[in-house]
């Protein structure tokens, strides 16, 4: 009970929200032959999958063969499987693929003497209808653009030929759409140089389409980003949320008493994993899980090591002062001896336990802003505040002990991360408006009635005015129950256009503000799954 409550206070205690997907209603077109004139008329049955399951969804009745096959048939199919993706040097993460199982499906829908596409099918016709498929759901999305505004990120990364390429994605709450790989290895990557890149790129969305727009914080994109700004003033520029918060974090695990507690943390570790004969002892109880190691590129790793070695207190302690262990040479050697006086030393466990806690809302949030499921640009600000009073409340207020922890904070957020845009999120976000913790300082007001002047934003900054009072007193439409019991409910920019019909000038700069993103992940184009590779390839023939 203790460790689960030291897990929630540290991370938040959050479970991954599942949601469940309802198969797509199949069309079945069937042709039937008049006698007189032959004409052939199509009957489209609709909404056939609401009544009539296939056999390969979950949750449907299981057809009499596939419950009385063996497992030797099913192994015998799978094995089949295996042998066409090695022949085939196919990776095997491609079995992750959200196509994989739908593609299983439809070939055991159809049965026996399927035969598969073949190379010029797959490379013309198919692929072609791919493309089709893909550039009609770019234009859905685009269509939600207007409205609800969306967000230009440039994800910068070298691939294999060691080329430095830039992607351009667009980001909404409908989807995320690739626009097109840029290859900068050939070019000075000067501000002119990226603004120029980035200008053909906002020309094509839509300038009045963009809200702001996200890259790393180098300083020529830093500069990029004025340019942006000055010609498109109302598009404004930001750094990727996650990456300063990573800095943060590094720069938190430098400081000499952290990047001590992690020396120490990690020679345990390598004790433990370099000698087979412990590991296996520890392997036998009950409550062991494997210790989580220090990555190479996420900084947050060095803080989670810390809380998996903290959860693993106990049976470490077995182990140092267990027979097994004290009469082994390893407990006489000199790493066993330091490893022994660590896991010992009750100081060191006081420190993780304060160091988790330290940064615990940071790693919470970084958790938040590095997912692009759900718009994160209304959170950012309230997550500083919340990491900053819980780093304080840490000390108990005692300014000599919470200092260094808070001026990095500060430096990194004020330095670079802090905008307008985060400021005026934070105060239109219901969830936080109307919360006991919500703090109405000077900067966050005046941030908000620097954007009513943003025409794309807000189409009367007077009446807009007017507005924020209604808001802020919860009258007329704020004021319905139903409003005030959905704001912890409902997404932010939903709750806007569910309830802000009273407040249309603002309603419209919350619906744009609240729907956007504040990072950008590296990988998201290799998560959109292979429709968006495929289509690229094609596009760029």
């Amino acid at each position: 009970m203790e460790k689960r409550k030291f897990e929630e206070e540290s991370y938040g205690g959050e479970a991954p929200a599942q949601e469940a997907e309802s198969p797509n209603p199949v069309q079945v077109a069937v042709h039937t032959t008049t006698g007189d004139k032959g004409k052939r008329r199509a009957v489209v049955a609709t909404q056939i999958g609401s009544y009539f399951k296939e056999r390969t969804t979950p949750g449907s009745q299981p057809t009499l063969k596939s419950v009385l096959a063996s497992k030797e048939i099913v192994h015998k199919a799978k094995l089949g499987l295996a042998k066409w993706i090695v022949d085939a040097r196919i990776p095997f993460n491609a079995i992750q693929s959200p196509y994989f199982q739908p593609a299983l499906d439809g070939v055991a829908a159809i049965g026996p003497g399927f035969k598969g596409p073949s190379y010029d099918e797959m490379r013309v016709h198919l692929l072609a209808d791919l493309k089709r498929e893909c550039q009609l759901l770019v234009e859905k999305y685009r269509s939600s653009w207007k409205s609800t505004g969306c967000t230009l990120m440039a994800d910068g990364w070298t691939d294999q030929r060691q080329r430095t390429l830039i992607n351009f994605l667009v980001y909404c709450p409908a989807g995320m759409s690739f626009v097109k790989t840029v290859d900068a290895s050939d070019v000075i990557k000067t501000a002119n140089a990226l603004f120029n890149l980035f200008a053909d790129v906002i020309e094509w969305v839509g300038p009045s389409n963009i809200v702001h727009v996200v890259t790393d914080n180098a300083a020529n994109y830093v500069s990029a980003g004025k340019l942006i700004h000055e010609k498109y003033p109302n598009i404004f520029w930001s750094p990727y949320a996650a990456h300063c918060i990573n800095l943060i974090l590094k720069d938190i695990a430098s400081l000499p008493h952290i990047a001590d507690l992690a020396s120490r943390a990690s020679k345990v570790t390598v004790f433990v994993y370099n000698h087979m004969i412990l590991l296996s002892w520890l392997r036998k109880r009950k409550s062991w899980t494997e210790i989580v190691r220090p990555g190479v590129t996420r900084f947050a790793t060095v803080f989670i090591t810390l809380k998996s070695i903290y959860d693993h207190k106990e049976d470490l302690q077995a182990l140092m002062v267990d027979k097994y262990f004290t009469s082994h040479k390893l407990s006489k050697s000199a790493n066993g001896k330091i490893v022994s006086s660590i896991v010992l030393d009750s100081k060191f466990w006081q420190d993780c336990v304060t160091t988790v806690k330290i940064v615990g809302p940071l790693i919470k949030l970084l958790r938040l802003v590095d997912a692009d499921e759900k718009p994160s640009l209304g959170i950012v600000y309230e997550g500083m505040q919340r990491a900053k009073n819980a780093i304080k409340t840490m000390f108990r207020n005692r300014k000599a002990a919470y200092t260094p922890y808070t001026s990095i904070l500060k430096m990194r957020w004020d330095k670079h991360l802090k905008r307008d845009l985060h400021a005026a999120a934070y105060f239109l976000n219901p969830s936080i408006f109307y919360s006991e913790g919500f703090v109405e300082k000077a900067n966050v007001l005046r941030s908000l009635l620097d954007l009513l002047d943003v025409e794309t934003l807000c189409d009367d900054s007077v009446a807009a005015m007017q507005e924020i009072q209604l808001y802020r007193d919860c009258k007329e439409s704020f004021g319905r129950e139903s409003a005030k019991r959905s704001t912890s409910r409902l997404e932010p920019g939903e709750w806007w256009r569910l309830h802000g019909g009273s407040a249309p000038n603002l309603q419209k700069m919350a619906v744009r503000l609240l729907h956007q993103t504040s990072s950008s992940s590296g990988c998201c184009i290799e998560r959109r799954g292979i429709m968006i590779q495929l289509t690229f390839k094609a596009l760029t023939r």
